[in-house]
């Protein structure tokens, strides 16, 4: 099972037909190009099967299958059909919850979270302090537990989700692995909405929680909404994240099932050998490391909605890919792109295992 790929901005070049390298951010991705020395039938590529769930990238070298070429031609329109849709929802899309679309609210966070937040801005505030703050699911994993949205505002949120996806707009997919849910920045929720939570109250809970990971340098994101429910998408293989950190934050419906489940860092050796098991509860994020191996058990019934925030850091990125573990080379693309930049920020220490 491979990791989720998307891209929304530079891109970055391989040097191979490399679908862990198609994504992008801020205006840059990752993009696929012929291996210098070889030709074409002898692209080497890189398939990121977890191998019943363990392991790393696995280097394939052979004649490149056709699928793979279309695969890659299709996540390089990513963007620009991203864009369109975007435009045509602005122009013709009428919210049934227009309040959703104003600058965020305190009112809309729970009073935990705000909290918490408050805390981690405040002089002295060090993680000590904070993990009093929230429930710490594993500390070997450094996988935490927080409130974060009241229950109005998930009602609220989930009844404009629901009013989009009947609607006739256009939707894409939220990611690769997910064929059910909204991409947020389409929706035009990403400037109210995702950019002040992330900018205001995760920066500084992830700057103590996850320092060397780049949890103080989060500059961009990408957002989305998946649905579970029976006769679509029921369950979720394990993969990584295409981010630094991730927040998963519960939303609704009524449900049994669909537990995530973790295993170590997808580098590591034996990485689900021993998995842990955490319940959805709704209004309450779930905060681990992009690379933390990770799925989602099969639904038992009802519907089950889930806001997941990839948070990305380019001060990390930008020197080492988080899905292929390699140099980025950067071409344009549109929106935050897969969240690297030209610009070279200060450096900060890489994550490492644990």
């Amino acid at each position: 099972m491979g990791p989720l790929l998307e891209s929304p901005s530079v891109v970055s070049l391989a040097p191979a037909v490399d679908l862990a390298r198609v994504r992008s951010i801020g205006r840059l991705r990752s993009k696929p190009g012929p291996c210098p020395g070889l030709p074409e039938p002898q692209f080497p590529h890189l398939y990121n099967g977890l191998g019943g769930g363990m392991g790393g990238p696995v280097l394939v070298t052979g004649p490149v299958p056709p699928q793979l070429k279309q695969e890659v031609e299709r996540r390089q329109r990513l963007g620009q059909e991203s864009a369109a849709r975007k435009t045509l929802i602005a122009s013709s899309y009428h919210p049934a919850r227009p309040e959703l679309y104003s600058p965020l609210q305190d009112v809309a966070l729970a009073p935990e979270f705000l909290a918490a937040a408050e805390y981690s801005t405040s002089p002295g505030a060090n993680l000590e302090g904070l993990l009093q703050r929230l429930e710490t699911v594993s500390e070997e994993k450094r996988i935490y537990r927080l409130p974060v949205f009241t229950a109005p505002f998930c009602q609220a949120l989930l009844q404009e989700l629901e009013h989009f996806e009947q609607s006739d707009m256009p939707k894409g997919r939220p990611n690769t692995m997910n064929n059910y849910g909204v991409l947020l920045h389409e929706l035009g929720l990403d400037e109210p909405l995702v950019t002040p939570l992330r900018e205001r109250f995760l920066q500084p809970l992830m700057a103590l929680l996850y320092p060397d990971c780049g949890g103080g340098w989060l500059d961009s994101h990408r957002a989305f909404v998946v649905k579970y429910a029976p006769g679509q998408d029921r369950e979720l293989g394990c993969h990584y994240d295409n981010a630094e950190l991730t927040i998963n934050v519960a939303l609704g419906k009524a449900f049994t099932g669909g537990a995530l489940y973790f295993g170590g860092l997808f580098q590591a050796p034996s990485a689900l050998a021993r998995p842990l098991e955490v319940a959805h509860v709704v209004g309450q994020g779930i905060l681990h490391r992009g690379g933390q191996l990770h799925g989602a058990r099969p639904l038992g019934t009802g519907e089950r909605w889930n806001l997941v925030i990839w948070l990305r850091a380019s001060a990390v990125r930008n020197r080492l890919c988080p899905m292929c573990c390699r140099t980025p080379d950067l071409v344009d693309d549109e929106g935050f792109g897969d969240g690297f930049t030209r610009e070279e920020p200060t450096t900060v220490d890489l994550c490492v295992l644990t």
